[in-house]
Formats: structure tokens, sequence, C-alpha cells
């Protein structure tokens, strides 16, 4: 999340109005508060058994902002199709994996389990099935011979620092080519 509002800036046809979180408590709600970002928490503990109520409160809060595009990074709640088709085209999501392998939890866990000999991440936009949608970019790393999940899920992470930003900007500007770096 902070690597995109840090590079919203200059020329960026994109501005941060709002970093939400369904967890109060979570670090990027202060980060973001501390960059003047308006910040808001729906805490999903709240709406026991009871995603769509969630979600309307959710939903409430990113409407006050008035997005154009929702970008989604580290958000780990599964979103109801209803909630989804609001946002249908406009809203994106980086996925630690190469879809549409690994969809889900564990991505590098289960691709060292599978021996694969790359990794990476994927950013698509949204849709209703689960890590699904079409893929605007991926970036590859490399797996090493004594990699482990963390040292796999590092040098991801710092790919997917560069490739999240890069798609923003061309999805923003309305350029929905596939980057792969």
């Amino acid at each position: 999340m902070i690597r995109l509002v840090e590079s919203m800036t200059g020329d960026h046809p994109a501005r941060c109005v709002l970093v939400a979180s369904n967890d109060p408590a979570a670090t990027g709600l202060a980060r973001a508060a501390a960059l003047g970002i308006p910040t808001a928490a729906v805490d999903h503990r709240a709406y026991p058994n009871d995603r769509p109520a969630f979600e309307a409160a959710l939903q409430v809060e990113i409407d006050k902002a008035a997005p154009d595009i929702v970008c989604l990074a580290g958000f780990m709640r599964v979103l109801t199709a209803e909630f989804v088709q609001h946002w249908d085209g406009r809203m994106l999501n980086i996925h630690p994996s190469l879809l549409p392998k690994y969809k889900g939890l564990h991505t590098h866990a289960r691709a060292l389990e599978a021996g694969d000999t790359e990794a990476g991440c994927s950013v698509h936009l949204v849709t209703a099935a689960l890590d699904d949608g079409p893929i605007l970019g991926q970036a590859r790393v490399r797996v090493l011979p004594d990699d482990t999940e963390s040292s796999l899920a590092a040098r991801v992470l710092e790919q997917e620092h560069l490739l999240y930003p890069l798609v923003l900007e061309r999805f923003a500007r309305g350029d929905l080519d596939r980057i792969d770096l």
C-alpha cells in the first residue's frame, strides 16, 4: 500500500483518497495517516457470519471517499460477488503467485513443495472468482536451491513493490495491456 501511495505523485493520473482496512490495528492505517491520507477501519469481527453486512459498512466508507479505482493490498478477506460487481472493472489486486497457479493462501510454500523453478506475483482485475480476474501484470523470480518460504516471499515482495505501482499507473491511464517484469 505504501509503495502505491508513494508512486502517486507528479504526473501520475491517480491519487490516494482513502486507505481502509478490516483490522483497526493494521499498521498500514497509521502509516497512511502519517502521510496525511484519510483512513477507515471496518472491523470484520463486528459482523460475525454476516459478510454482506461487513461489506455494506465497508462500502459506506469507500463511497465517502468516492474513488475511481480500488486497489487491494494485503486485504485478506474474500469479497462477495455483489461487492465485487459494484467495482467491476475498477478493482485491482496483487497476488503472490504467477496466476493461475496457486490461488489462495500459502503460495510460496506451495511453489517450493511443487519444485517450481520460478515464482512471482500477479496484478489482476478482481472478479467474483478468487484470484481469477484478467492478469494485467506479472513479475517473476527464480526459485533458488536453498530457498525457504521466507526467503522466497521476501524476493517476491520486492517485485510486488515494483509491479503494482507500474500496473496501477497504466491502468489509471486506461491502458489494460499486460506488463511482465
